[in-house]
């Protein structure tokens, strides 16, 4: 929940703090915006965005697949709400290159532990 987040944070503020998510299910433009302004508020460092696929037909259907363009809107979108580092493409996932992500998040600040 975002208190444990805001927890984390005030207990340990060199922690890196990450979360995903995936796009597809129905969402509209302003439920992704207000999930960033969320995010940032408590303090959530890096966003992953990627398309939800449907892994069998026990599971939800995909509603929506995004174009590859509409992923750098919502990159650019994510870092003007103030995340620190986002991915944003089709088949990005949570753990998606996260040594790059920690790599390009180290050389911007002076945190050093990823949870």
């Amino acid at each position: 929940a975002a208190s444990d987040v805001y927890k984390r944070q005030e207990i340990r503020p060199d922690a890196v703090t990450k979360t995903g998510l995936m796009l597809g299910l129905g969402e509209e433009a302003d439920e992704i915006r207000q999930v960033m302004a969320d995010l940032v508020e408590n303090e959530v460092d890096i966003l992953t965005l990627g398309q939800y696929l449907r892994p069998t037909r026990r599971h939800l259907p995909v509603v929506r697949h995004y174009r590859p363009e509409e992923f750098s809107f919502w990159k650019e979108e994510g870092e003007k709400a103030g995340f620190k580092h986002v991915e944003s493409s089709p088949l990005v996932r949570s753990s998606y290159l996260a040594d790059r992500q920690f790599a390009d998040f180290r050389r911007s600040n002076t945190l050093v532990t990823l949870f």
